[in-house]
């Protein structure tokens, strides 16, 4: 539903844009009511709620719209995004109108918020966002299976009758609870805990109190992943935990409601699924309990002090991106909407909705302290673990920390992130892993430290050298024209000949020319698109071969795994069914149709389609499925995670491409129609069979096609992205990035990480790399391609 107007508009005086409403089906209600109840209460004010990519705003539009100066009213934001779209100028600070109105009892004051809520819209000391929703982590365990296992837990020295209080413990438990390939005690990332979580426990920071030091490979930290790494041990390692997690499902098939994860972290979110799914099942809510052992000791009694446990929280806050048409009416609506007002209409549409369908309502936490209150008084639910459940999330909220409001905050999760799988799989130690992420991050905000250092360019200048370098390009054009000795007849000829082409030719110049002119130029520069850029000469060139090698390697070194195992694979396919259908048989026509139907199905759709037949589930992979009952039964082997898996990742994008095989199908159908019969017989009177009529005859006439193939499948190999894109997520390069490649680093750089330059240094390298193999194959061509017209 993303994109589409949800708000009926009307003529008006005033019609306020807001981009990335929750409207989904659990939340539409609730954001329509609050629309609805602000447009009436300011008369001639129309409300266009827009989806647009929830959480993150879908950097891409929000970015042209700002640039191009048709920005939203407001933007519905992830808080933890907000610092840095703010430290580039792209959100309206808000202190000046929180000041001029502190005194009306709807404006929003800090104290009115939970801290953790409130500091992660702040930055560089001003506000940028209000919060709304809220969210934060705790301990979910199977009261019943903890029952079911109580003989196994008490021979452990275990207490049955209560989850886990220290990480030391959380382990036992697990490892009583655990079956291999059946039942998971506890996984540590399963849920929604992540790393941050237990290095928060542990007294970690990711960045120093100045916020100019990344900290992330504190002793504290490294601590905490070695933890993490330990509750995989548990469960089989990292991979066989993935690969057991991959076959997950949601609904009713949740793996915490059917006992297969016993313990798990995991959001307020979870609450009404459980609702919902399991509302029979017996499970508790605790805070996050696994504290160090020794912290723990010095704290005291459990059930006394609940707020003593760390977790860490995020969630949502109205911003005004600048340019901003109706600030001041914008304003209204953020102090309507985050008001106590503004969440209980909102939960009492979205309760009412709920409860129509047939559904128990259970409110989420918000980021204003007093909304918590009221709303559990209005909803608390009769069932008691619920209730129980709700009250620990809200109890939490005063203890839960952010990840670091900065500006680099994308980037450190991602480091963090891929620092996490390192050392879960064994390739680094924890410390190590840790420091490599810590050193990119650190790099990058050393960058944009001295980022003033650099000259600014102003766009006058781009302009400038664009005329130039078109009135250079007229000049050569006049000069060529002038050299030519042509005759009077020819003359005329080529003038009809250039004004025929010239619509092409213009177009060329001004949507392809231009662009490539233009990317070259800021591959010389630091350019986020929000500010001007500056000019910082090879750079961004010398990073790539430098600091960033290793990320730049990984891609094309994916890239070349796609290209040399992926094109051989492809042509050899497309060639062989080519053979076949090449037999005049009846019914010829329909399997031509068959084998080429793969090739002009959209590639969204189609990968959407691999996504499900690759899935491990058992009920939904269909390649599992078959893989299980035969190779699985035959050889004892298992079957792969594909997606999931680092070392099936790759091999999942060539069987796609090898099922999409019909569009060279049609190129090789087309060769083969043309190789003379007369070179059959020839070959025949001399003795030769089948395979060396095929290697002396065929293969000799179908170079050319063969050679055409080899360049186009190395060229779309490097430029791989929408399947990428696609299958393994924007914000994922697969599991240790296995399906990073090229193109996908490079939209990652520009729209991610605010790099357009270093996105367009990467872009010229990718053309240069195309243009060497290219050039090197065209140089080969001879020695092998066979030309009818040749010597």
């Amino acid at each position: 539903m993303s994109g589409i107007v949800l708000a009926a508009v009307t003529s008006a005086e005033t019609q306020l844009s807001v981009w990335g409403a929750q409207l989904g089906p659990d939340s539409i209600a609730g954001t329509l009511a609050v629309a609805q109840s602000f447009e009436a209460k300011h008369p001639g004010v129309h409300v266009r709620m827009l989806g647009l990519g929830v959480g993150h705003m879908n950097p891409q539009k929000l970015l042209t719209a700002i640039v191009g100066g048709t920005s939203p009213d407001l933007i519905f934001q992830a808080r933890f995004n907000i610092s840095d779209w703010a430290s580039r100028g792209a959100f309206l600070p808000l202190d000046d109108l929180i000041e001029r109105d502190r005194k009306e009892p709807n404006c929003p004051r800090s104290d009115d918020y939970y801290d953790a809520a409130w500091s992660e819209a702040v930055y560089g000391g001003h506000v940028y966002g209000i919060p709304t929703g809220a969210d934060d982590r705790a301990l979910y365990w199977n009261r019943g299976l903890f029952r079911q296992k109580r003989a196994d837990l008490t021979a452990a020295g275990l207490d049955w009758r209560r989850p886990p209080r220290t990480w030391s413990e959380l382990l036992s438990y697990s490892k009583v609870l655990t079956i291999k390939g059946k039942r998971a005690g506890f996984i540590p990332n399963f849920g929604n805990s992540w790393l941050y979580l237990y290095a928060f426990q542990n007294n970690a920071r990711f960045l120093s109190p100045d916020g100019k030091t990344c900290t992330l490979a504190s002793p504290e930290t490294a601590e905490a992943l070695d933890f993490m790494k330990r509750g995989y041990d548990i469960v089989g390692g990292f991979n066989a935990a993935n690969e057991f997690q991959s076959g997950f499902q949601g609904g009713e098939n949740d793996p915490f409601i059917a006992g297969q994860v016993a313990m798990k972290i995991d959001g307020d979110w979870s609450l009404p699924g459980l609702a919902r799914y399991g509302p029979s099942l017996d499970f508790g809510v605790a805070p996050p309990p696994p504290i160090p052992d020794d912290r723990y000791a010095r704290r005291g009694r459990f059930a006394n002090e609940p707020n003593q446990f760390l977790t860490w929280t995020g969630g949502f806050s109205y911003a005004m991106p600048r340019g901003c048409p109706h600030r001041e009416m914008a304003w209204q609506f953020i102090k309507f909407a985050a008001s106590l007002e503004g969440r209980l209409i909102e939960n009492r549409a979205q309760a009412s909705a709920d409860r129509a369908k047939g559904r128990m309502y259970l409110p989420r936490i918000q980021g204003l302290k007093s909304a918590n209150e009221a709303l559990f008084k209005l909803y608390q639910p009769a069932d008691p673990k619920f209730a129980e459940g709700l009250r620990v999330h809200i109890g939490l909220m005063a203890t839960s920390r952010v990840r670091p409001p900065t500006v680099v905050g994308q980037l450190l999760w991602d480091e963090h992130v891929r620092a996490t799988e390192q050392a879960l799989l064994g390739k680094l130690s924890s410390l190590d892993a840790l420091k490599q992420g810590q050193d990119t991050v650190q790099r990058e905000m050393n960058i944009l430290a001295s980022k003033g250092t650099y000259p600014e360019v102003s766009f006058r200048s781009i302009g400038a050298i664009a005329v130039l370098l078109a009135l250079i390009g007229v000049a050569g054009a006049i000069f060529v024209w002038r050299r030519a000795r042509l005759g009077k007849l020819a003359r005329g000829e080529a003038r009809w000949g250039y004004f025929c082409i010239a619509p092409w030719f213009v177009g060329f110049i001004v949507f392809t020319v231009e662009p490539m002119l233009a990317s070259l130029f800021f591959s010389f520069t630091d350019y986020d698109v929000l500010s001007p850029p500056r000019w910082v000469g090879l750079r961004n060139f010398s990073d790539m071969v430098g600091p960033d090698r290793t990320n730049v390697l990984k891609a094309f070194g994916n890239a070349a795994y796609l290209a040399g195992t992926g094109v051989p694979l492809g042509i050899s396919t497309g060639l062989a069914v080519a053979l076949l259908l090449n037999a005049g048989v009846r019914g010829m026509r329909f399997y031509r149709t068959v084998f080429y139907l793969p090739a002009i199905v959209p590639v969204a759709a189609s990968s959407v389609l691999w996504i499900w037949l690759l899935t491990p589930d058992p009920d939904k992979g269909l390649i599992n499925t078959v893989w299980r009952s035969t190779i699985g039964v035959w050889m004892s082997v298992p079957s792969p995670g594909w997606l999931t898996a680092e070392a099936w990742a790759k091999p999942a994008l060539l069987l796609m491409g090898v099922w999409g095989a019909g569009s060279g199908m049609i190129l090789w159908l087309a060769g083969l129609k043309g190789v003379p019969t007369s070179l059959y017989e020839a070959a025949n009177l001399d003795g030769a069979g089948p395979k060396r009529a095929f290697l002396s005859v065929t293969l000799p006439m179908l170079s050319p096609i063969l050679f055409f193939n080899i360049v186009m499948g190395f060229i779309g190999a490097i430029q791989e992205f929408d399947r990428v894109y696609i299958m393994a997520g924007d914000e994922s390069n697969g599991p240790s990035d296995a399906l990073l490649v090229p193109a996908k680093y490079l939209f990652t750089n520009a729209f991610t990480y605010f790099k357009m330059g270093y996105a367009s240094a990467l872009a010229w390298m990718i053309f240069g790399v195309i243009l060497l193999i290219t050039l090197v194959q065209f140089r080969l061509a001879p020695l092998w391609v066979h030309e009818e017209t040749g010597k």
